[in-house]
């Protein structure tokens, strides 16, 4: 038997889970797990199922559950879960996100196929970094050359068959256009002052105000700066005693945690969109 994950998300009405569960046991299929939500603010349905079932099943599984999929007007994704999904890391100067990602994933703890580490800083800038069987790739941004340095980015991913691209601690805004190509599936990390404390030095900022509580969100790229759809956050509390510096160290390790939980949920199939909400169907 194998492992497959369905996601689903519709207009909300009687009978689909009876409809789904029933198409899945038409097929011997065995629900290993079963999450779902009802959202009454914009009357949608959300479900999240693994199930268990013989491979030799699953082309007539998926084959008909498009028709029901058409009856209730879904959106829907099912996947063997044993497949690895396709990731793409961009990075600029700061690297701590990166050496984390890179580091759970040689370990087993983030089961993914990286395609490539982009960056817009030159190999050297990550000597310390094991990039060993990892495709890197330099692409720097020149004064006005940001659309052919978006241009070739957007091949990359095509070529390498990105599903996801996750921006650790890239430096770079996405401009309108890449980051409505990549609505959905593209992931950033960022620091949560924005949007209290923009610009530079933001934690120095943080301190200059005398804040108690510092954090961080990972959310989905939109073509609106630093606000799309929040999928996970992370506080720790701070004193009057912690130094702009302490506060940068705190704030790189909140930065790790969130980027790594978010990446996490997305390659468990564990997100939702809904609207400018995410649905994340958390262990």
């Amino acid at each position: 038997m194998s492992h497959y994950v369905l996601t689903l998300s519709c207009p909300d009405r009687p009978g689909i889970v009876n409809a789904v569960t029933g198409h899945l046991l038409r097929y011997e299929g065995n629900i290993l797990e079963a999450q779902q939500y009802n959202d009454l603010a914009t009357d949608r349905f959300f479900m999240r199922t693994v199930f268990a079932l013989a491979p030799q099943s699953i082309a007539e599984v998926r084959d008909g559950f498009d028709a029901l999929a058409r009856a209730f007007r879904m959106q829907w994704s099912m996947r063997d879960r044993s497949e690895p999904r396709r990731v793409m890391l961009l990075a600029s100067k700061f690297d701590h996100c990166l050496a984390d990602v890179l580091y759970r994933w040689r370990i087993g703890e983030l089961p993914m196929e990286i395609t490539a580490v982009v960056a817009n800083h030159p190999r050297d800038t990550y000597r310390h970094i094991d990039f060993d069987g990892i495709p890197f790739h330099y692409l720097p941004v020149a004064k006005g050359g940001k659309h052919e340095q978006e241009t070739e980015l957007w091949s990359l991913i095509e070529r390498t068959g990105t599903e996801l691209v996750v921006l650790a601690r890239y430096m770079q805004v996405l401009s309108e256009e890449l980051a409505g190509r990549l609505a959905g599936r593209c992931i950033n990390i960022h620091h949560s002052f924005l949007p209290g404390f923009k610009g530079a030095r933001p934690y120095h900022q943080a301190h200059a105000r005398g804040v108690k509580l510092i954090g961080a969100t990972a959310h989905f790229v939109t073509a609106d700066l630093d606000e799309g759809p929040i999928i996970e956050q992370d506080t720790q509390r701070v004193g009057h005693h912690d130094t702009p510096e302490d506060m940068v160290r705190i704030g790189r390790d909140i930065e790790r945690r969130v980027l790594a939980q978010a990446l996490r949920y997305w390659l468990d199939d564990r997100i939702l969109l809904n609207g400018h909400r995410t649905i994340v169907f958390a262990v």
